[in-house]
């Protein structure tokens, strides 16, 4: 029992930094722009759909952080080594998701809208990955998963990565439509989530 209470803490941990490093650059963000940012380039069912599965994935981390018994049904027999190695994870993705903030600056939005001082960041992590934030965000949810043992929150990281997938096309037609040939030479040098394999 004390060694879930171990991982509950860890899971917190990860989970406050987390909500500390997003919060702070996004509201710096939101100050720096004086333009409102609209759900309407998504879709409304898109819209909806996302953040519904976000929704669902944050319920069941709070679940697990509150009582570890509201999640046993869908708990897995993970050995501790495994379970450390998703702290590690958790850690590792931190320290990217910073980089990430500190790169784009105040040109973060939550949607597929652009701001109207934005400017095309292809520097930092953005050099290789034209979506960086989507990937280390999603390696980080997997990674709670892990350190908590539970099916049911890899599953809900899945599923809200599906429902990015499925706004990525919307998201880059919306930045070609602001930065035009540049972006789209962008779109030439790098892929979505992950970076290019070069072969000699």
């Amino acid at each position: 029992m004390r060694r879930e209470s171990i991982f509950r803490s860890v899971t917190a941990a990860l989970l406050v930094t987390a909500a500390a490093i997003s919060g702070y650059h996004r509201h710096r963000a939101e100050q720096a722009g004086e333009d409102e940012i609209s759900l309407q380039g998504e879709g409304l069912t898109t819209a909806v759909a996302l953040r519904s599965s976000g929704l669902v994935l944050m319920l069941s981390v709070v679940a697990y952080l509150v009582n570890p018994r509201w999640m046993r049904w869908s708990s897995l027999d993970l050995p501790a080594p495994l379970r450390w190695s998703g702290a590690g994870l958790g850690a590792v993705s931190l320290a990217l998701t910073l980089w990430i903030f500190r790169t784009i600056g105040k040109n973060i939005t939550s949607t597929v809208e652009t701001r109207e001082e934005h400017e095309l960041v292809t520097g930092g992590p953005y050099r290789w990955v034209r979506h960086p934030l989507y990937t280390v965000g999603t390696s980080f949810f997997v990674s709670l998963g892990i350190v908590a043992a539970n099916w049911f929150m890899e599953l809900a990281s899945l599923s809200v990565l599906v429902m990015l997938l499925i706004r990525l096309p919307k998201e880059d037609e919306k930045l070609i439509e602001r930065f035009g040939d540049e972006y789209r030479a962008y779109i030439e040098r790098t892929r979505r989530l992950l970076p290019r394999i070069k072969r000699d």
